[in-house]
């Protein structure tokens, strides 16, 4: 009997994977029509759920992936992590395995507490995905007997096992193309030491800055946010001739305050920002930026995870996956 899955029900269903597995896993955002609808489905085709003692018509154990996301990076706008989460749960249904989701609480990360997935045993490992205190991640591998996987953010010491954006090259590509353009009085915007991801891009502009011989002066390296991920911009006295900063979202906040000055972009000033993502109820901006492959990333993270439920020495090294430059309208020609 040919194996089940997520996608084979959507199609019988006429809805998404995604809401398929949520269906399934009891996530919010069905509603209980739809979901009594989808489980009906799934019984009637023989779908079984992974989760504890669940197993293929192979005999083989099926396999839930837990996801963990710090509420910090699900402020408004910020909806990367779930656009990033939402590819994972459809390239889990390729890979005959489960996801799940749970938000880790700012008090759950000052107070060290296990997330619940991973306390009550649910899930075979755990994708860990956005920066988070070094403190409370050596406090979950030594509290945490399952796989860990570090998705967009690594530490050497600790967090060892990741899976990243290539935010050095990407950041040094995009400083490029403003010098390629004339552009040579250049801002960074970014909390530095927010995020490991963050500190690389700055790293990546610092080397294309260097290569040129030039210096960035110090108020030209700009804060975006406070400690808890709060974001605001405060602009220069005096203006460079382009901003580099270090995701879309403050790029695009950055615009409407120029925009507010009477500065106009890219007439009067440059901007350039990283991921290449459009924020739901965020302007259109057309924002050049370096897109970040994510589909590739959680494909990658979640055969990390599975190479080490089969063997706890296997896919132990950190994968960086490059993305591309996308010229769109923010840059002066």
């Amino acid at each position: 009997m040919a194996k089940v899955r997520l996608a084979d029900i959507a199609k019988v269903a006429g809805v998404s994977a995604v809401t398929v597995h949520n269906a399934i896993t009891g996530q919010k955002g069905v509603s209980d029509e739809v979901r009594a609808r989808i489980l009906e489905i799934a019984k009637e085709m023989g779908y079984r759920q992974p989760g504890s003692g669940a197993r293929n018509t192979q005999g083989k154990s099926l396999r839930c992936i837990g996801v963990v996301i710090p509420e910090r990076y699900l402020a408004e706008y910020t909806t990367f992590y779930w656009k990033m989460y939402q590819e994972m749960a459809l390239a889990a249904t390729e890979k005959s395995c489960m996801v799940t989701v749970e938000i880790l609480k700012q008090e759950m990360e000052d107070e060290m507490i296990v997330p619940c997935i991973a306390k009550e045993q649910t899930v075979d490992a755990l994708i860990l995905m956005g920066d988070t205190s070094r403190d409370y991640i050596h406090y979950l591998k030594k509290n945490v007997d399952l796989p860990i996987i570090f998705l967009d953010f690594y530490d050497n010491e600790l967090a060892k096992d990741a899976v990243i954006a290539d935010n050095f090259h990407g950041m040094y590509l995009m400083t490029e193309y403003l010098y390629e353009h004339g552009l040579t009085k250049l801002a960074f915007v970014g909390s530095i030491h927010f995020s490991s991801s963050i500190m690389d891009r700055y790293c990546g502009f610092s080397k294309a800055v260097l290569e040129h011989r030039d210096v960035t002066p110090a108020e030209w390296i700009l804060e975006d946010r406070d400690e808890r991920g709060q974001i605001e911009i405060h602009l220069p006295e005096q203006m460079p001739e382009a901003f580099v900063c270090n995701c879309d979202l403050t790029a695009g906040l950055l615009m409407l305050e120029l925009e507010k000055r009477g500065i106009s972009v890219p007439e009067d000033v440059s901007v350039v920002g990283f991921d290449n993502y459009l924020y739901p109820g965020f302007p259109d901006l057309k924002i050049t930026s370096y897109e970040i492959n994510t589909k590739a990333m959680v494909k990658v993270a979640l055969e990390k995870a599975l190479k080490q439920i089969r063997g706890a020495a296997s896919g132990k090294n950190m994968e960086i996956v490059s993305g591309q430059l996308v010229p769109k309208e923010s840059v002066k020609l």
